[in-house]
């Protein structure tokens, strides 16, 4: 609690004091004002390139939005910080920040409520209060992380067996490996810095501890499930894209292979799913070693190192090449945007036309036929054109 200052009684001092104050406020008004400028246009940058982070050059895209969301982080840090200053040196007029619109909180959280009773007679005339409603102020709070040991006992008369642990000889449960393994492959985070965030909380966990039990997770059952089931498909999406690996002493980059079985757009019945292998480079061994006894149709890009699945000589029998139109339409529009080439123009118009008959054919079966109208100036097939001619 601040102190109150003392009041000049002179005229002038306090004519001066006056302007003083002014010009402090002036000051916060233009420092909070260039802020929130900034954090719009940090924003609407940040927007553009969330827009763009799935064409070309990706990986350095989605680097500069994270150094442009902490500078965004700094720049809103600012505008608070500059919006207290202003409201601490201001006596005269304040300073009010806009304020955003702020949504409420998720109605499936639980809500705890504290009452604070208001009084129930008047501190004036003794005569009885009615409640006529309440004001809520709702505040999100979160309970720390609780650890627990579980003690399983068993009374020596007939020995029962022993309980079930998802690693065998291993004290972690289901809960706690799911939260290492989210941790690490759903949020990023390295297990050398759970290690030490768990030991801040009292619990020691080694790293090789802890890439033991994500080595013993990944060779479950459940993971060859998956497996059997995206490359039992007809038909599976193939691509691969940089990773950054922790070394010691620096980082190095990696290969994570991602394998997709999505049978929607032509209205299967089974699930989606992905399968998800890691190499340390880029050589064809790895696809071929992933997709050894796979049969069926292979969607990817021109990538050389599927070239020997590709193989008439390949045993059982080579895999069908479905060549990505997306990959295949990048080049000319680069040339169609750079030098208007008309041959690049007309190669681009035609592509747009597939993919516009692939949008209105999507979630049908290969066997139901859909008759198409004549529209020549897209490019679109006849009426006797079908859906089952375009998976052909």
């Amino acid at each position: 609690m601040t102190t109150p200052e003392t009041v000049p009684d002179d005229i002038d001092a306090l004519k001066a004091a006056l302007v003083a104050e002014r010009a402090a406020r002036q000051q916060a008004e233009v420092r909070a004002s260039g802020a929130e400028a900034m954090v719009a246009h940090y924003k609407l940058l940040i927007a553009k390139l969330k827009r763009e982070q799935y064409g070309q050059s990706s990986e350095r895209g989605r680097k500069l939005i994270d150094q442009l969301e902490l500078q965004l982080e700094e720049l809103e840090a600012s505008a608070a910080e500059a919006e207290s200053a202003a409201v601490d040196t201001t006596s005269v007029i304040s300073f009010t920040r806009r304020k955003p619109v702020r949504a409420p909180f998720p109605a499936h959280l639980p809500r705890e409520r504290v009452v604070i009773p208001g009084p129930s007679s008047c501190p004036c005339c003794g005569g009885k209060l009615a409640k006529l409603g309440e004001t809520i102020t709702e505040t999100l709070e979160v309970v720390p992380r609780q650890w627990k040991v579980i003690q399983t006992v068993r009374e020596k008369i007939t020995q029962p067996p022993a309980p079930f642990h998802v690693i065998a000889r291993a004290r972690a449960g289901a809960s706690l490996l799911a939260m290492i393994l989210y941790a690490k492959f759903g949020e990023h985070q390295p297990l050398n810095r759970q290690s030490e965030s768990y030991a801040r909380q009292g619990i020691d966990l080694d790293t090789s501890t802890l890439a033991g039990w994500v080595g013993a997770c990944t060779a479950t059952p459940l993971v060859e499930l998956i497996r059997r089931h995206v490359f039992a498909a007809e038909r599976i999406h193939g691509d691969d894209t940089t990773v950054p690996v922790l070394a010691k002493g620096k980082t190095i980059t990696g290969r994570l292979w991602t394998y997709v079985r999505d049978d929607r757009p032509f209205a299967g019945p089974d699930p989606p799913a992905a399968v998800f292998y890691y190499s340390h480079n880029r050589n064809g061994e790895h696809p071929a070693r992933h997709l050894a006894g796979y049969i069926g149709i292979l969607q990817a890009d021109a990538y050389a190192g599927f070239g020997d699945l590709y193989d008439a000589r390949r045993k059982p029998t080579p895999i069908i090449e479905a060549a990505c139109w997306s990959h295949g339409r990048r080049k000319f529009f680069v040339i169609a945007d750079t030098s208007k080439a008309p041959v690049a123009l007309e190669a681009v118009r035609r592509i747009d036309a597939i993919f516009a008959i692939e949008r209105d054919i999507n979630g049908f079966s290969v066997d139901y036929p859909r008759p198409w109208t004549t529209c020549s100036s897209a490019g679109r097939p006849s009426p006797a054109f079908s859906a089952t001619a375009v998976s052909a």
